[in-house]
């Protein structure tokens, strides 16, 4: 069953996060052999002014032991 959350800059149309939702479910699928029904996906907007705060720390440097896609930017330096 997997759930997966992605998070962005809010801004994004409604139809974007749908699309994303459909492509990132179609990857899990396609990587898990599981079906359509027992994938689940959250999008969360995040003002890119609390970006830092509310997902780079705690999700980013905080989760570091469990990221499989690292970003190639570094707010912090």
């Amino acid at each position: 069953m997997p759930h997966v959350i992605v998070k962005l800059y809010a801004g994004k149309s409604e139809a974007q996060k749908a699309r994303i939702a459909d492509e990132v479910t179609r990857a899990v699928m396609a990587s898990t052999g599981c079906g359509e029904q027992a994938v689940s996906v959250t999008v969360e907007d995040v003002d890119p002014k609390d970006w830092v705060e509310t997902v780079y720390k705690p999700d980013i440097v905080g989760g570091a032991d469990r990221l499989y896609k690292k970003p190639g930017y570094d707010p912090l330096r």
